[in-house]
């Protein structure tokens, strides 16, 4: 039996149906509004995806990923000289990416990155969660994603960007599998220091290959996507450490290495690249002329197609180069008078204001190379001590001191006047001390090359190529001066003249009528007159009356034809009797190709720099071999280039370049020493059977170098420094007599110019040359000596001051 219903409780129940029902008829609209909602919401989706879809880019080009690719300039060996683009990047394939650079990135970026389809939608709960408890945040952002971002998105944080992000998202994940993806985030992501991908930023921050490098390294490199300037090693190495070590944790939480592993890379002491730790070689002008031939080829295309150009520079011969140039310069501004500091400023009294002071001055005036620059705290004339970038602070003491003496005077004018808050510049000696110095304003230029086949082993285009970037050794047309004469000692050998021919070192007069205006009496460098002399001892002490003899006795349009067989342009060497002295133009390249033709037995050769360019995937474009001496390229006969091997020989034994053969202490080294008109030019040309090198000394806009600068005083030394290492283990190497020569009375003869029928002797009874008569051949007839040359006005103007060795 049922129990009766109260009459309270039935009418309790009579109110609630009402709003049960209304409460009923809410949930049914709120759900019908939800669906309706989402409905509404896929109908938009759809619209926009109908819309948006369409207008995504074209994503299969991803397929074949091309970054952008920077041109890359080689040694020989292989060594990275420079490159050229905006971003610093080493396409590497993923399968070529070591495992523990995969999984230290997947545990920082996207753990899930092989489970989810692009969005992972735990890692965005994940992140929600970690962002509202103020954890660490792993982001919600996939590798996927990242790679539409970075592909081909813009960084603006707006609603439709989101929108396109998700969209492509999806498109790459349907169209590339998951490793092509990960490669290109790998390769192209931006890590710092202008390196794009982990390869080169392995080679950026640890000077290692990607696949050398441990766990620590990796994760260091893994901290870099989420903020490259704030966790950069380099810049920030606190805040860089702190995040690797997170990451550590990470790769252990995700089982990709053991906590061994976790516990030895946090332990594990990171050898970070630094700017100063860069063993760098200095190849910028080589690396300039590289850019601009490859320029010329493919245009803008040469700065993204990723071109490599191995070219025929030896990385030792190179820096053996630019340390001698560089060293033989500043042995120079040694003896130079003092210029003055670079800059003056006021150090400030508060100690952080002073650093802060020191540091941007400095920032402004730049090291250079060796060269350092410091700012001057205390100044006297037995001490002084400065401050360089980075607050390091050194004394300068005693002969460290000679260069800058003049600035340390008391009567100093206040331009010249070094004092607390100058900036200078301070250079480290051979001892290990510090000595004061300047920025040198006199330039140079090196060039080695192999002579038997032309390509370029070292070229140093000038003191320093950021401070100057005109290449002197390809663009400065200079006077060559006395290391012009062996090109026209070479053309008389073919006119009868042997090393044996007596000349008559002695005065010359060229009366008004054979100028054409003043009388002229040309002199030696050293203003004495020695009598005669054999042609060989003439070139060795490089007399200029016996260069005038010769070439006044061969003719001067002779000699300037014959000139051009070893690449010399005519018309830069006019038919005057200033040619005998180098008073035309030349370049060094020019004269490393002229005198290479002494050195490979007589064949012109073209210098030459790139043997090779490829594409870094590995395609070649081009590959140039060495080319053999060919008889086609012979510019002078065997015989004449052995002689003046010869005659160069006694130059670098007892002449004016004595001091190379005591030096290197080996007989086959030959050469000629060159200082033109008031001392603005000093050269060194000379070579081994293996190395042509030219050595030039002189100030830009010219000007004296100084009343006691020669060429075998500034440029020999030089020469000679390079040599020592680019000969080392180079055996001895003389060249045998080709056919066609005698040897007679221990000096070398042409078969057809003994007996008599050369030249025997110039000058001692006239202008013209004497020759036994009786003995002569119909070839010696056919040589007969031209009559003396009438000079003209404005030879006789050039002439007269062009007499230096």
């Amino acid at each position: 039996m049922q129990p009766e219903e109260s009459p309270s409780t039935a009418a309790a129940t009579a109110r609630m149906h009402p709003i049960l029902g209304l409460l009923l008829k809410a949930l049914a609209w709120l759900m019908g509004a939800s669906i309706a909602a989402v409905v509404g919401v896929m109908c938009l989706v759809a619209l926009v995806m109908s819309i948006a879809y369409p207008n995504l880019p074209e994503v299969s080009d991803l397929a074949s990923y091309r970054p952008k690719l920077p041109l890359r300039v080689f040694s020989i060996e292989g060594d990275l000289l420079g490159e050229f683009g905006e971003e610093h990047r080493t396409f590497t394939p993923i399968a070529e990416i070591p495992q523990v650079m995969k999984d230290a990135i997947l545990a920082i970026e996207d753990a899930r990155f092989f489970q989810h389809n692009g969005v992972d939608y735990l890692g965005v709960v994940r992140a929600g969660l970690a962002n509202v408890g103020k954890a660490k945040s792993q982001g919600a952002s996939t590798i996927t994603m990242q790679v539409a971002r970075n592909a081909y998105l813009s960084t603006e944080k707006t609603f439709t960007r989101k929108i396109y992000e998700i969209l492509l998202t999806f498109k790459l994940e349907n169209n590339l599998t998951k490793d092509q993806i990960l490669e290109i985030y790998m390769n192209q992501i931006y890590l710092g220091n202008r390196a794009y991908g982990f390869a080169a930023a392995s080679e950026t921050y640890f000077g290692k290959p990607l696949k050398d490098i441990s766990v620590a390294e990796a994760a260091m490199l893994a901290g870099l996507p989420k903020a490259p300037s704030a966790y950069n090693p380099i810049a920030n190495p606190k805040r860089a450490r702190v995040r690797q070590q997170y990451i550590i944790e990470r790769m252990l939480e995700n089982g990709f290495i053991s906590a061994a592993q976790a516990e030895a890379a946090k332990a594990e002491v990171l050898h970070i690249k630094t700017l100063a730790s860069r063993q760098k070689i200095h190849a910028e002008y080589v690396t300039e002329m590289v850019r601009q031939l490859m320029f010329a080829q493919y245009g803008e295309e040469t700065y993204t197609r990723g071109l490599d150009v191995r070219t025929t520079l030896r990385s030792a011969d190179q820096d053996a180069a630019y340390r001698a140039l560089r060293r033989g310069i500043m042995d120079f501004e040694r003896r130079q008078l003092y210029r003055g500091p670079e800059k003056f400023i006021t150090l400030p009294d508060d100690a952080q204001e002073r650093e802060d002071a020191i540091f941007e001055v400095l920032d402004e005036h730049p090291d250079n190379g060796d060269v350092l620059s410091a700012v001057v705290l205390e100044a006297g004339p037995k001490k002084m001590v400065v401050q360089r970038q980075g607050g390091e602070t050194l004394e300068i003491l005693g002969e460290g001191l000679k260069p800058v003496l003049s600035g340390l005077s008391d009567k100093a004018a206040p331009n010249i006047k070094i004092r607390p808050g100058a900036v200078i510049r301070v250079a480290k000696t051979d001892k290990g001390s510090w000595e004061a110095t300047q920025l040198p304003e006199v330039e140079g230029a090196f060039l080695s090359l192999d002579p038997r086949d032309g390509a370029i082993k070292a070229l140093v285009g000038g003191f320093d190529f950021a401070k100057n970037k005109f290449n002197h050794v390809t663009q400065a047309w200079r006077q060559p001066g006395s290391s012009f004469k062996p090109f026209i000692y070479s053309a008389s050998l073919e006119k009868g003249f042997t090393p044996s021919t007596v000349i008559n070192d002695a005065p010359l007069f060229f009366d008004a009528g054979t100028t054409g205006g003043q009388p002229w009496e040309p002199k030696n460098y050293d203003g004495t007159f020695d009598g005669p002399m054999t042609m060989r001892r003439g070139l060795a002490k490089s007399k200029n009356m016996i260069s005038i003899q010769i070439l006044n006795s061969i003719g001067a349009r002779y000699a300037q034809d014959w000139i051009t067989r070893f690449g010399f342009d005519a018309d830069k060497h006019p038919p005057y009797l200033t040619m005998a002295l180098g008073a035309g133009s030349v370049t060094p390249m020019q004269m490393g190709a002229a005198y290479s033709v002494f050195a490979n037995g007589g064949y012109r050769i073209n210098p030459w720099l790139i043997s090779r360019v490829s594409e870094q995937r590995g395609r070649v474009l081009v590959d140039t071999p060495a080319a053999p001496l060919s008889e086609e390229n012979r510019a002078i006969d065997a015989r004449n280039a052995f002689l003046m091997t010869s005659l160069l020989q006694e130059v670098t034994r007892a002449g004016t370049a004595a001091r190379a053969q005591a030096t290197l202490k080996r007989p086959d080294i030959y050469g000629k020493t060159g200082t033109t008109n008031d001392a603005m030019d000093a050269w060194f040309a000379g070579y081994q059977a293996t190395t042509t090198a030219i050595t030039w000394i002189g100030y830009d806009t010219p000007r004296k170098l100084g009343d006691r600068e020669t060429g075998g005083g500034l440029a020999l030394p030089i020469w000679i420094s390079y040599m020592a290492t680019a000969l080392r283990n180079v055996p001895v190497m003389e060249p045998d007599a080709p056919e066609g020569l005698l040897h007679l009375g221990n000096e070398w003869y042409y078969e057809e110019f003994t007996k008599g029928a050369g030249v025997n002797s110039v000058g001692s009874t006239g202008s013209k040359p004497e020759r036994d008569t009786k003995a002569a051949t119909p070839a010696a007839a056919d040589t007969a000596a031209a009559p003396p040359l009438a000079v003209s006005p404005e030879e006789k103007k050039s002439i007269f001051d062009l007499f230096r060795n």
